[in-house]
């Protein structure tokens, strides 16, 4: 009896110290927060952005895996992934949501309407039916968007090409953030009375037949916000090259990859701004309390190598603004 006794209070200590144990590793895992983060897909771009984000977080004390847990989510461009990963972010209670992309981020809004999401580099946050008022967001949304510069874009076009005689513009048509930007360039072409040609593809699958056509009919081509050509930026260089026609694109990352030059809002930055945000709803702000920040101004990139390929004379204004406050790719 008395063995027995003791095997009883034995199990009983053990049971105790594995409920309260258990219990206690509960309640740490819920002081920790979680913070979601949703991409449409890899690129250079959008790395940059991620990779800005988690620099911020850092720098305000927040390191993954110690006081705070990012789980990172990439959809490889496929929209289906991207429904069941922001199931599953939501289904976490992620203290903070993050979408990198316009899907990526309508996903997320499709998903919940309660816990907080940022937009990381949303071009435009009204088209794309994600918020209504963007100085006082009135749901669950606020963020960042990247819309790029298109006026000084333009500009610069000019100055390389003051004889310019059409404009080509080539843009995703099932992207919303895409079609947007196509609109402001259509708009401010029309201002400016620069002859525009637009061209648009379903997929990426579309973009070398479609660009192949496009750089017979123009002389030089822009490109909006856009991640499906971004993603497949060798293609339109290719096809760019072999017709000894410019590419301006929108992102630096854009240039980087064989475009001649840009006024580029700043990836790294977007990010930075998108972590600042997601850390100030971690302390408790509330979303109304954050307004959409946008970067209005772009910095000036330019690739050398790409205008010694396309025997093009480089802006001597532009190339020392570059060398002084932007970038230089050689």
């Amino acid at each position: 009896m008395k063995r027995m006794y003791g095997l009883i209070v034995i199990l009983i200590a053990f049971l105790t110290v594995a409920f309260f144990g258990e219990n206690h590793q509960q309640e740490a895992n819920k002081k920790i927060p979680q913070v979601g983060v949703l991409t449409l897909m890899h690129h250079p771009a959008l790395d940059e952005i991620y990779r800005g984000f988690k620099a911020e977080l850092k720098l305000s004390g927040y390191v993954n895996g110690k006081n705070v847990r990012i789980d990172y989510q990439n959809a490889n461009n496929d929209q289906s992934n991207l429904r069941t990963m922001a199931t599953r972010l939501a289904d976490e209670q992620s203290d903070v949501l993050v979408g990198i992309t316009t899907p990526a981020a309508q996903a997320l809004a499709n998903t919940t309407s309660k816990t907080p999401i940022v937009l990381g580099a949303v071009t435009d946050p009204k088209v794309s039916g994600l918020i209504k008022n963007l100085r006082h967001p009135e749901a669950n949304i606020t963020g960042v968007s990247d819309a790029a510069p298109v006026s000084q874009q333009l500009d610069l076009i000019k100055e390389f090409m003051p004889n310019l005689k059409t404009l080509g513009v080539i843009y995703t048509s099932s992207d919303s953030s895409a079609v947007s930007g196509f609109h402001e360039i259509e708009r401010e072409c029309k201002r400016r009375q620069i002859n525009l040609k637009s061209f648009s593809i379903a997929n990426s699958n579309d973009l070398n037949q479609v660009s192949e056509q496009m750089f017979s009919q123009v002389d030089a081509v822009i490109v909006p916000t856009d991640n499906t050509i971004a993603g497949a930026m060798e293609t339109l260089v290719k096809n760019g090259n072999a017709a000894k026609k410019p590419i301006f694109p929108a992102a630096a990352t854009m240039v980087k990859q064989g475009g001649l030059a840009t006024y580029s809002v700043n990836q790294y930055k977007l990010g930075k701004m998108t972590g600042k945000m997601t850390v100030a709803l971690l302390k408790g702000k509330k979303v109304s309390s954050l307004p959409i920040e946008r970067v209005k101004k772009g910095e000036p990139v330019i690739n050398l190598k790409e205008a010694n390929e396309l025997n093009l004379q480089v802006p001597q204004k532009f190339l020392r603004e570059c060398q002084r406050n932007g970038v230089v790719y050689r």
